[in-house]
C-alpha cells in the first residue's frame, strides 16, 4: 500500500511537471501569436500608406506627361519659327522642357521604388499571416492538451496499476524532449547561427568597400548571396528533421520515397523500398514512428555501416505494420547494444528505435555480424486496445 501511494505520489509529481512546462511553451507560443498579429496589423497599415502614395505618385506622372509633352511641343515649334522668338524666349523654353523632364524621371523612378517597396511588403505579409496561423493552431493544440492533462489529473489513482508498468514513461519524455532541444540547439548554434554571423561580417566589409572598391564590394554581395542560400537551407532542413509536413499533406509513403531520395543524393547509398499494404489510414502516431525510425536507422547507416546498399520493406495487415530494414555493411557486435539498452538513460542511435517501438508495444530484433551487416526487424501491433 505505501509503495502504491509512493507511485501515484510520483506519478502526480511527474503530470505535474509536465503541465507546468506545456503551459510555459503555452506562453512562449502565445507570445509568438500576439506578436505575429501585431506584425500582420502593422503590415497590412504600412502596406495601405503605401498604397495611397502610389496612387498620389501615378497622378503626379500623368501630370508631369501631359507637360513634358506641352513643353517639348513649345520648344520644337520655338525651335522651328526662331526668327519670331528672342533668344531669351527658346532659351526659357529649353530650360522649362528640359525642368519637366527631370522631374518626370525622377518621380517615375520614385513610383518604381514605391511599387518594388509594395511587392516586398506583400510577401512579408503573406509570410507573417502563414505564421500566425500555424502559431495559433498550435497554441490551440497545447491548450487542449493542457486541459487534457488537467482534467485526467484525478484519476491517477484508479489507474495506478497500468500506469506502474511504464512509470519511467513520462522521465524518457522529458529526456528525449531536452534530447531533442539540445540537438536542435546545436543545430541552429553550428549552422544558422555562425552563417548568419558570417552575413554581418560581409555585410559590415560591403559597407565600408562601396566608397572605395566597389569592384570587390560587389563580389562580396555576391558570396553573400550565397552564404544566406546556404543559411535558408539549413534552416529548412531543421524544419524538416523537426517535423515533415509532408506527413500530414502526402502521407507515410511518399514522404519516406522523397527522404531516401535525398539520403541517396547525400551519401551515395543505394536505397530499396518495398511497401505492402494500403498506408492511407494508418494513424498519425505510428506514421510518425515509421519515419523516425527509418531516419534513424538510415543516419546510423551512413555513420557506422559503411555499406553501399539498403533495403526497406514495409507491410501492413489487418493486425500489425512489418519494417525491416537491411544493410550490406560492416555489422557490429549486438552484445554492445544489448547492455546499452538494459540503461535507464539512452540517448539517440539503436536506443532512440527501442523505446519509440515499446511505446507502441511493438518488438525489435536486431542481429548483426561482422562484415555480413546488420538487419533490423520489428512489428507494430493495429489493434486500438494495444
Amino acid at each position: 500500500m505505501g509503495s502504491q501511494q509512493i507511485s501515484i505520489k510520483r506519478l502526480n509529481e511527474i503530470l505535474e511537471a509536465t503541465i507546468d512546462s506545456i503551459k510555459g511553451t503555452k506562453d512562449e507560443i502565445f507570445e509568438i501569436v500576439s506578436h505575429s498579429r501585431l506584425e500582420c496589423k502593422r503590415l497590412e497599415d504600412e502596406l495601405k500608406s503605401l498604397q495611397v502614395k502610389i496612387q498620389d505618385t501615378l497622378a503626379q506622372v500623368g501630370r508631369l506627361e501631359d507637360l513634358d509633352k506641352r513643353s517639348r511641343g513649345n520648344l520644337s515649334n520655338k525651335s522651328k519659327n526662331f526668327h519670331l522668338f528672342s533668344e531669351n524666349d527658346i532659351k526659357d523654353a529649353y530650360e522649362l522642357a528640359n525642368g519637366i523632364r527631370v522631374e518626370l524621371l525622377l518621380k517615375r523612378e520614385e513610383e518604381k521604388n514605391l511599387i518594388e517597396r509594395r511587392k516586398e511588403i506583400e510577401l512579408r505579409l503573406k509570410s507573417s499571416y502563414e505564421v500566425y496561423k500555424k502559431a495559433e493552431n498550435i497554441n490551440k493544440q497545447i491548450t487542449v492538451a493542457t486541459e487534457y492533462l488537467m482534467g485526467n489529473a484525478g484519476n491517477i489513482a484508479a489507474t495506478v496499476d497500468e500506469l506502474s508498468k511504464k512509470h519511467y514513461l513520462s522521465i524518457k519524455i522529458i529526456e528525449a524532449q531536452e534530447e531533442e532541444r539540445s540537438r536542435v540547439a546545436r543545430d541552429i548554434h553550428d549552422g544558422p547561427a555562425q552563417s548568419l554571423a558570417n552575413v554581418i561580417v560581409k555585410a559590415e566589409l560591403c559597407e565600408r568597400l562601396l566608397d572605395v572598391d566597389k569592384d570587390r564590394a560587389k563580389n562580396e554581395l555576391h558570396n553573400l548571396k550565397w552564404v544566406i542560400r546556404g543559411t535558408l537551407k539549413d534552416v529548412r532542413k531543421i524544419i524538416y528533421d523537426l517535423r515533415p509536413m509532408s506527413l500530414d499533406d502526402l502521407g507515410l509513403i511518399p514522404t519516406l520515397e522523397r527522404y531516401i531520395s535525398i539520403f541517396e543524393e547525400d551519401t551515395g547509398i543505394k536505397v530499396s523500398l518495398k511497401t505492402y499494404g494500403s498506408f492511407s489510414d494508418l494513424e498519425s502516431a505510428i506514421q510518425i514512428a515509421i519515419f523516425r525510425i527509418t531516419q534513424e536507422s538510415l543516419s546510423n547507416i551512413r555513420k557506422h555501416s559503411k555499406a553501399k546498399s539498403t533495403s526497406i520493406i514495409i507491410e501492413k495487415s489487418l493486425t500489425k505494420i512489418n519494417l525491416s530494414i537491411i544493410d550490406d555493411g560492416i555489422g557490429f557486435d549486438p552484445e554492445s547494444y544489448r547492455k546499452e539498452s538494459n540503461s535507464v538513460s539512452g540517448g539517440f542511435g539503436l536506443m532512440s528505435i527501442k523505446e519509440r517501438v515499446e511505446l507502441l508495444n511493438g518488438n525489435l530484433h536486431i542481429t548483426s555480424s561482422s562484415n555480413l551487416g546488420t538487419k533490423i526487424s520489428l512489428f507494430i501491433p493495429l489493434n486500438e486496445e494495444d
